[in-house]
């Protein structure tokens, strides 16, 4: 994760740099409830791993392979669902990431978009797994 641009921190809000410097929630979990992976035409490749307990995200993670903006989307997705209900977290959507960032570049709304298909492919993961039998009180 590099930026190039020397104006950085005053062309940013204080909610993008924290996201896009936030390194606490890039971790691989072996067995997640729920997993989801897309890979974006411009290259950037996104994980999100789900932990669920009575209906609740207890713990989300993702690793990423992009830019800063990729990792700012990512990071808010963590931060907006975390400790919510499954039925919460369907809510998320690439333009409340984006909203939420504030300055997330026009040209890279794409990285929202890819960070939420992949959340969402995890949830349908979490999903699918529980109409197979798990018990994951969802």
């Amino acid at each position: 994760m590099k930026h190039n641009h020397p104006n950085f921190f005053k062309n940013h809000s204080i909610n993008y740099i924290e996201m896009a410097l936030r390194t606490d929630k890039i971790e691989r979990i072996n067995n997640p409830d729920g997993y989801g992976k897309r890979v974006g035409e411009c290259g950037d490749t996104i994980e999100f791993f789900l932990i669920c307990q009575k209906n609740t995200l207890k713990s989300i993670s993702f690793c990423a392979q992009g830019c800063l903006n990729t990792n700012a989307c990512c990071n808010t997705i963590v931060k907006l669902a975390q400790g919510k209900t499954i039925d919460k977290a369907w809510e998320i959507l690439p333009e409340k990431v984006i909203l939420f960032l504030e300055t997330l570049p026009y040209d890279h709304s794409h990285c929202a978009e890819l960070a939420v298909g992949a959340f969402y492919l995890a949830l349908t993961d979490l999903k699918s797994k529980n109409l197979t039998g798990l018990n994951l009180e969802i």
